[in-house]
This record gives C-alpha cells, structure tokens and sequence, in this order.
C-alpha cells in the first residue's frame, strides 16, 4: 500500500498556517486530554497520520523503511558550528556503527555523551541527527550516536549490549574526544532512554562507577504499562499502545519477561545508587506517567534528577524538530539542562 504522506514542501507550507487554520484542518477542535492540549502541529500531524497504514500492519523492514521516509519530512537539519563523523568501534560485541558530533569550541572537563535514538525495531543514525547536534553545541561535549542492532533480527539484549559496548569503548577513547579519560554520560529517546536507564543499573549490579549523567527522554521504562497516562494516551501519536505492542512483539523473544529490570528498568527493586538524571516526559504519550515515577523514585533515592514534562508534546518529539517550533524549544532546553546538570556534578 502506498504511503500517503503529504510531499515535504506541501507539508511545511500546511504547518506555517496559523494554528486556528491547522486545528480547522485536523479535526476542527483542539485535542484536549488529561488536562493537556496537543499542540496544534503535532495535532495535524497525527491527523495526517490518519491517512498512512499504521507502523504495527508492517513488517519490520517495511516499518524501517516507512519510519525513515516519515521522520525525514518533519527532520531537523544539522546544528551550526557541530560537525559529524562517522566511526565504527572496534567492541567486544564486535564493529559497531556510531557518528560523532564534535562542537567547533569545546569544554575539555565536559564528559563525552553516548546516546541511543528510538525504535528498537526501526529507527537509524538520522533518526536523532538534529537532537545530538543540539546536544554537542550546548554541552560543548562529544556527543558518540550509537547505531544499535535492531530487533526482530537481533532481539534482546543486542540493542543493550550494543550500547553498554559503546559505552565502555567512549570510557577509554574519550581523551582522543577532547573529552575527560575514563568518563562518559549515556543517553537516549524512548527505548533507547530506557536502553540508558538499564545501563545505570546494569553497571551497578556489576559494582562498575556510574556514568557521569543519564539522560532519559520521554523513555519506555516498564514494556508492559499500567498507569493513567497509558489508557488517557492510548491512541495517541506516534507511539500508541498498539505500537508498543508491536515493538515489543518484534524486540522480545519467546523466553523473555517483560518485567526483567533489563526491559523494564522502572521495575527495578531499587533505585539507589545510580547516576544523576535529566529525565524529560511528553505530555501525549502513553509511557509519561513511568517517567515520571522513575525521576521520583530516583529522587527517593538520594539521586540529583532534573525532571521536565513538555505537555502539549507527543512521544517521538526529538525527531520532529524540523517541524514543530515546540519541539525544536523543547530539545534545545533539554540540551541545555543536560549542560547545567553536567556543571552541577562537576562542583
């Protein structure tokens, strides 16, 4: 079937309407749940979405590919004064593909940062271009975009291992970064946040030191949800409960819990111990409310968490930079969140 996507130009020429004109366009009314209004971009978006098959009728090469052709409509381009490379690191996983991002000016105390895009089944190295773009430019930091092995090829724990491998390698390359020897920050969006929460808990349960920061954007955190935001956001844009079915359909193997920490790190029996956190939730998105217990119980915990939740904002937002102002705000504040968090733990 094919994808009915508005072309590029139609598309940006539809989002510079006013917003009156685009929730006319969308349904006629705001989109008003849980006390939250969707923004109006993101609401024609979703509509729009309306039109196009779902990623879960797919196959997962299909999904890869439909997933590519629609993020690259609402992309950002590359930030100014970051330039990219691309690397491949040699792992105990084996070769594994990542891409640099390396601000002009540098801080040479700023620990490098290894970070893991969404999907898990779908999603590559373009798929946070812009975002770790951002992030390098305001944490003046290298900024290490891991190209994980997806699933259903690769099932649990590739993706992880891939990470923590990518992780480890930046620990002891990180003085050819520019960056701080022996130190690194691990990140990620949606599975890849909760890749980076698993991380935390998998060095503490191996008695390794913690990394420098985690950072977690609106990620899935328990795979099997049960929680206020899961039925309020159940159909919501792009990552619908149905969805999440899907990846984790296609991420899972026969013998897997979905309860295992590794998974599901929010069912972790305790969260002391682990790293300072910047943790960022979406306000249209099923997985907001385990975010949100997540920076708690880490706050409980004794652990520094700098906590945000961008309401008007769907899951996925990080990729929609190019064509949600709001978005775009939203990934910048992050990134400069990330920044002060750094500083704080370097005091």
């Amino acid at each position: 079937m094919p994808d009915a996507a508005l072309p590029r130009a139609a598309l940006a020429a539809a989002l510079s309407l006013p917003p009156a004109a685009l929730r006319l366009a969308s349904g006629g009314a705001p989109v008003y749940r849980g006390g939250r209004t969707l923004d109006p971009r993101m609401q024609f978006l979703a509509w729009q979405a309306r039109r196009r098959r779902p990623l879960e009728a797919m196959t997962a090469p299909e999904a890869r590919l439909a997933a590519a052709d629609r993020l690259g409509l609402v992309a950002g381009v590359g930030e100014p004064g970051v330039s990219n490379e691309a690397l491949t690191l040699a792992t105990e996983n084996g070769p594994i593909r990542a891409r640099v991002y390396r601000p002009t000016v540098q801080d040479p105390v700023a620990p490098a940062l290894v970070f893991a895009h969404l999907g898990g089944v779908v999603g590559d190295l373009e798929t946070s271009h812009a975002f770790c773009g951002m992030l390098a430019a305001a944490t003046r930091a290298p900024v290490l975009s891991v190209e994980y092995r997806l699933a259903p090829e690769d099932r649990f724990p590739a993706g992880l291992d891939d990470l923590l491998a990518a992780y480890r390698w930046t620990l002891g390359a990180a003085a050819s970064l520019g960056a701080p020897a022996g130190m690194a920050a691990v990140g990620g969006d949606s599975i890849g946040g909760g890749f980076a929460a698993a991380i935390c808990q998998e060095l503490r349960r191996h008695g390794e030191p913690q990394p420098a920061l985690q950072l977690l954007v609106y990620p899935i955190l328990d795979l099997a949800p049960e929680s206020p935001s899961a039925a309020t956001y159940a159909d919501a844009f792009p990552l619908s409960l149905a969805a999440l079915d899907w990846l984790v359909g296609h991420y899972l193997g026969p013998e897997d819990d979905p309860a295992d920490p590794r998974l599901s790190p929010a069912r972790a029996g305790t969260l002391a111990g682990l790293a300072p956190a910047v943790i960022a939730a979406a306000g249209f998105d099923p997985t907001r409310d385990a975010a949100e217990t997540y920076a708690r119980g880490l706050i409980a915990a004794g652990t520094p968490v700098v906590y945000r939740c961008y309401d008007s904002l769907a899951h996925g937002f990080a990729s929609f930079t190019g064509a949600v102002p709001a978005a775009a705000a939203a990934c910048r504040e992050i990134a400069g969140l990330v920044r002060i968090a750094g500083q704080a733990g370097r005091k």
